[in-house]
């Protein structure tokens, strides 16, 4: 389970340009805001087309300039986590986290209770901590049964107690689902926590 990815962007003046190599766990991209660690998740992803180079997850590749592969993002499978987690939030957390299941319930039971959210199925967004908010998008990620997942900073904006949550889930998910997972974050701290390889932007 890994990641091979070389890709370069132009966007506006700036070039983005990255090389990652990694294994299972969490790979890291750290570097400081506006240094284009976003977009290099969005180009794994396929929200955005790099200018060059490859995406390859896993041994497939999703991206390939040379040979002109470009997976649709709907069929690339990736788990990605936004910074501000975009829970639907005309949907309960229940009806969130079926959303990303595809509405089998089968594994929302124990999903739930690993990251302690069960008592939270009933609430809606809106009524969310930021931290629950990020517990509840990870969980809807793992749902959908992804091949690997991207998280966009999420421990931004979180206060001590919040941010220590998030981060013993995220350690949980290295230390078990067996997933190679990217995060993106500006934290030396959380990096170092976090990270078996930190790619700095």
């Amino acid at each position: 389970m890994s990641f091979d990815i070389a890709v370069e962007k132009r966007r506006g003046d700036a070039r983005i340009s990255c090389r990652i190599q990694g294994g299972d766990g969490i790979t890291v991209l750290f570097g400081p805001s506006g240094a284009g660690k976003t977009s290099v998740l969005d180009m794994v992803a396929g929200l955005l087309k790099p200018d060059s180079g490859h995406v390859r997850v896993n041994g497939e590749a999703l991206f390939d300039a040379a040979t002109g592969t470009d997976v649709p993002p709907e069929r690339r499978r990736a788990g990605y986590v936004f910074q501000d987690a975009r829970l639907f939030p005309h949907l309960s957390v229940r009806a969130n986290l079926l959303y990303g299941a595809g509405g089998d319930p089968s594994g929302l039971g124990d999903l739930a209770a690993r990251f302690d959210i069960a008592h939270l199925l009933d609430r809606w967004p809106r009524s969310l901590s930021g931290g629950e908010a990020r517990r509840v998008g990870i969980g809807r990620a793992l749902l959908a049964k992804p091949r690997f997942l991207l998280l966009d900073e999420p421990l931004s904006s979180l206060d001590r107690a919040r941010r220590e949550e998030v981060m013993l889930v995220i350690e949980q998910l290295r230390d078990e689902s067996g997933l190679p997972i990217l995060l993106v974050t500006h934290d030396a701290t959380e990096a170092t926590r976090l990270g078996q390889r930190i790619i700095e932007l």
